[in-house]
């Protein structure tokens, strides 16, 4: 078979959390199947970071896919016209955008749906355009993959579409997150911290990911507590506005919150090996996959009640309800006063990240694509 890829997110050093699905799925697609022709399509000149077999050819189109216009353009336009080229006979996208146009077969992989439920986490364009054509993609695709049995049952739902045609391959964590020993903790503390211990928040900084209630809840917790533990936020600043820049402004203990920006995953994965906790109060995921790289890296886990993250979490992590300033704040508490607490999500996390690698998603993956040419044919 020829199977066309949708990689346009797969920019070095600009991947997030749909970018490293595409990387390390279709790495290991390309590798695993040497008997197929693979077509890497995107929409700028690559800078990949792992070889490619020479069963893999890359596509650049035209124009780079950088905002509603150009998005429609490079997947109505140019996607199809690369299809029909290379005589190809399935289209994955990894990210869900796909060509309307098109008759090729596509199984679109939809992570979420959370720009159906909230605004104000888009700009307006990229809202709109989201909310027209997703329905329309879904409901075109031959098949969905999703990375939880809830964002399945939102797509089914929210698009009138039946779960038969949803596949949930679920997301694996990066090989960097892994534990550390505590001399190398020590440094990584030193570095960020002064060497206190620390709580991490780690994502790029947009409304539904609720920092907000994360620092309201913080600064009560130094209120009540004679603790050194900081709070290190790791993310870039989309979002930087209205009740979060409140929250922020007003802190008792603003000098305990080190904001380190985007950084790359190698270094990132040392934050999240030597922190305190992961707490990840987000209103809204798909999956979390900050959840299951702080499993690998042997660190306790705080996070939401909410969607999918107590299916990723299972009973490995402290929930709590992101809505309740005071149910995040008792949790730290718990997190920085209960030594064996700490010690039990460890071990609890060791065992519920055996459920997710990437091997898995991409076994599933591929399932997905034998399953859309079977029924094809």
């Amino acid at each position: 078979m020829r199977i066309a890829i949708n990689t346009r997110l797969l920019i070095a050093g600009k991947m997030d959390g749909i970018g490293f699905f595409t990387a390390e799925t279709t790495r290991r697609m390309v590798q695993l199947h040497p008997e197929h022709e693979f077509y890497l399509l995107f929409d700028r000149h690559p800078q990949l970071d792992f070889p490619l077999p020479a069963n893999a050819h890359i596509v650049v189109l035209a124009p780079p896919a950088r905002h509603p216009v150009l998005w429609y353009i490079f997947f109505e336009w140019s996607v199809t016209y690369a299809l029909r080229r290379y005589r190809i006979d399935l289209f994955l996208s990894p990210d869900g955008w796909m060509s309307l146009r098109t008759k090729v077969p596509t199984l679109a992989v939809i992570h979420d749906i959370n720009f159906e439920h909230s605004g104000g986490n888009l700009r307006p364009s990229h809202q709109r355009y989201m909310s027209h054509y997703f329905p329309l993609f879904a409901r075109q695709a031959a098949r969905i993959a999703t990375v939880s049995d809830f964002s399945r049952n939102d797509i089914a739902n929210t698009y009138h579409i039946p779960t038969s045609k949803i596949d949930v391959v679920y997301d694996g964590a990066h090989s960097e997150y892994r534990p550390l020993p505590q001399s190398e903790q020590a440094q990584v503390r030193n570095k960020y911290t002064q060497g206190s211990p620390y709580f991490l928040f780690v994502s790029t900084i947009i409304r539904r990911k609720n920092l907000t209630n994360l620092l309201l809840a913080f600064d009560r917790f130094k209120d009540a507590d004679a603790s050194s533990t900081k709070l290190v936020v790791a993310g870039a600043r989309v979002w930087w506005q209205d009740e979060l820049k409140q929250a922020y402004d007003h802190m008792r203990h603003q000098s305990d919150v080190v904001f380190v920006g985007r950084i790359d995953t190698p270094q990132l994965a040392r934050l999240m090996a030597s922190a305190q906790a992961l707490v990840y109060p987000s209103l809204f995921e798909g999956f979390g996959m900050p959840i299951l790289e702080a499993f690998y890296s042997d660190t306790p886990v705080v996070t939401s009640n909410l969607t999918s993250m107590p299916e990723v979490a299972g009973d490995a992590a402290l929930l709590v309800d992101p809505t309740r300033v005071d149910e995040i704040q008792s949790a730290l508490h718990r997190i920085d006063a209960e030594p064996a607490l700490r010690e039990s999500l460890i071990q609890r996390g060791r065992i519920q990240r055996q459920h997710f690698s990437w091997d898995i998603t991409t076994q599933r993956l591929w399932s997905s694509l034998i399953q859309l040419s079977q029924h094809e044919a």
